[in-house]
């Protein structure tokens, strides 16, 4: 099995190796045996065309990228396994990609708006990460947590960050380096996006 997700940058190998140990370590401690190949595809679009090709010729493959927008409480009715992402990469402008024949909504997941969401859910973890300086009351604080805007998100990690030793928080090694660090459970507590993609990651890989 395959995992094609957006993150790693372009033609930047360093942060590709770094994108992969991350979802790579998330993934083992969510409890899921037997890991995925993840592959680090930089960008949304590199990402979708990657997973395209792999299930063009057959292999088994699901593809992971940031939602980037809000998604329709229409698409998100009824049981997780039922959820309708195709439909809002489809509709987002930007994408409005066309699922390919041979995949399934369930074969697609969401960072529902982007991996910093994840990030958020564990903040005795960014905490700790960031050390002295770190202002945990600029984070947003709207539960479910997805419904926070993606610009208070973003903004508010700048702020939390920008006095700690490490600097302010960066879309790259940072993130990544908490992906490695953030606990799983916690995640899919506040998301049910994540919920959705640990569920069925670990029923393709160990079976349950």
């Amino acid at each position: 099995m395959k995992l094609f997700v957006e993150g790693g940058g372009d033609n930047n190998s360093s942060l590709a190796t770094e994108c992969r140990k991350g979802f790579s370590k998330f993934i083992t401690q969510a409890g899921i045996c037997n890991r995925p190949k993840v592959i680090a595809c930089g960008s949304r679009i590199t990402a979708f065309k990657d997973y395209c090709t792999a299930r063009n010729k057959g292999e088994p493959a699901l593809l992971l990228v940031d939602s980037e927008a809000p998604i329709d409480a229409l698409l998100e009715q009824g049981a997780p396994e039922t959820w309708k992402p195709w439909a809002h990469l489809k509709k987002r402008q930007g994408d409005e990609w066309t699922k390919p024949d041979n995949a399934e909504d369930i074969d697609c997941h969401l960072m529902v708006q982007c991996m910093e969401y994840w990030i958020l859910a564990d903040r005795e973890t960014l905490a700790r990460f960031y050390g002295s300086g770190f202002k945990e009351s600029t984070l947003p604080a709207t539960l479910p947590l997805e419904k926070a805007t993606k610009s208070a998100v973003g903004s508010g990690l700048k702020m939390a960050t920008k006095d700690t030793s490490k600097g302010e928080y960066s879309k790259g090694k940072h993130s990544f380096e908490l992906l490695a660090q953030i606990k799983p459970e916690l995640v899919m507590g506040k998301s049910a996006w994540a919920k959705r993609f640990v569920d069925e990651l670990k029923k393709r890989m160990d079976g349950e």
